[in-house]
């Protein structure tokens, strides 16, 4: 199918992707192409609905508590179908959004996101929770993380950045020196909150779009070494972070287990207490109050506790599934030469697959506790939003992918 493509002759570099007229006699109606990725979707759909049943399952005993007791049983399934139900419809509207308008607004969105990093630090609209404040509030108790938006924009902007550098990528000057500057700004911003999170994700996104779009070598690792070397800094210059780092490495001394590493050692209680096909739906012990955070950040440790080793392995295959995807439709998308989706495909990857991997990793001890969700299960409106939002524009390059090789044009 692919030579039948004409290749895009002249295109100059930093412009939009574009795709070219229908070739040949093979059109639409022709092929026998489905226009969209249905597997993708699917098991979109399969992790949507599985984080529901889990948040409903984490979360239906916090009425027993004090703290909760204004509420219904119901109350975190009713907010997270809710949270479901508009980051699909926010993701159809996504999906319709050709990636040369993606690229044409990235850097405005960007720098437009950024004020809401700068907003949710002002009095009386940044929303304290736990000493960290990381969302705005609106009217009718509904509240928005800006930094999930920015792991969007940022991914966004830094596709269109490599592209644009195309001509000057080896250059220290002209390409790696205004990408620290931008991200020495993002990192200021989400530290003043804290948010050390959702910093290091983007960190990530950044540093994998400036590999895989093709930058000097010496200059990726130095600029790599160089934010390992800030991530560090963070760590030793804040007590409370260095006290999470020695807790993890030994998590059952009777200090950490009741101080920094408490959520850590439940999280491995209930892990254990699943062994292989778990205690059954419904049936966890950790979530009646011991372990914090349970229908959030800890939630595979609820799963492994009522579903086993097999609930957790198929959210493993599912998240690696999706990265696989991914960074099969970018390499499509690079072959079709559009630069700019196939970078902006496999940073979607690379974001839904490291977050799921450090919150995998956290969950089962394998790295030290941090505030991430689970990508497209935790609770979270924000978090969700976003996410579908993601795969709405991976959805996009695969379909016009598709469209290309039909010999058609968007």
């Amino acid at each position: 199918m692919l030579e039948r493509v004409l290749p895009l002759r002249g295109r100059k570099r930093g412009k939009p992707d574009e795709l070219p007229v229908r070739v040949g006699h093979l059109g639409p109606r022709q092929s026998r192409m489905l226009e969209y990725d249905q597997n993708l979707v699917w098991v979109t759909l399969l992790l949507l609905a599985y984080g529901l049943v889990m948040v409903y399952s984490a979360t239906i005993s916090f009425h027993d508590s004090p703290r909760y007791a204004q509420w219904s049983p119901y109350h975190y399934f009713v907010r997270d179908v809710f949270s479901i139900a508009a980051a699909l419809l926010a993701s159809w509207i996504v999906v319709q959004i050709p990636m040369s308008e993606l690229q044409k607004w990235s850097m405005r969105l960007f720098f437009f996101s950024l004020l809401g990093l700068v907003v949710v630090l002002l009095p009386h609209i940044g929303k304290d929770v736990n000493g960290s404040k990381r969302w705005v509030m609106f009217p009718g108790g509904l509240n928005f993380q800006p930094s999930e938006l920015v792991k969007l924009t940022a991914l966004l902007y830094a596709a269109d950045f490599m592209v644009r550098k195309q001509e000057v990528k080896q250059s220290f000057l002209k390409t790696f020196l205004p990408m620290m500057v931008v991200m020495m700004l993002v990192g200021v911003l989400l530290l003043a909150e804290p948010d050390m999170g959702a910093f290091l994700v983007i960190a990530s996104i950044t540093l994998a779009i400036l590999f895989l779009g093709g930058a000097n070598g010496k200059l990726f690792a130095g600029f790599s070494v160089a934010v390992i070397g800030a991530f560090v800094l963070m760590i030793v210059l804040s007590p409370w972070r260095r006290d999470r780092i020695f807790a993890y490495l030994n998590p059952w001394n009777e200090a950490n287990a009741l101080g920094s590493a408490y959520q850590l050692s439940h999280a491995l209680i209930a892990m254990g207490r699943g062994e292989w096909f778990g205690v059954g739906l419904g049936g966890s012990i950790e979530k009646l109050h011991y372990l914090p955070e349970a229908h959030t950040d800890f939630l595979l440790a609820i799963i492994g506790e009522e579903l086993g080793l097999v609930g957790v392995g198929a959210v493993i295959l599912a998240f690696f599934w999706i990265v696989h995807r991914a960074f099969s439709i970018g390499r499509q998308a690079l072959v079709l030469d559009r630069i700019y989706s196939a970078l902006v495909a496999q940073g979607v990857g690379v974001w839904i697959g490291g977050q799921a991997f450090i919150n995998i990793g956290v969950n089962l001890g394998l790295l030290p506790t941090k505030g991430l969700t689970l990508p497209l299960m935790s609770y979270g409106g924000s978090a969700l939003l976003l996410n579908c939002m993601a795969i709405a524009v991976l959805l996009r390059v695969d379909f016009e992918n598709r469209v290309l090789m039909r010999g058609g044009h968007v």
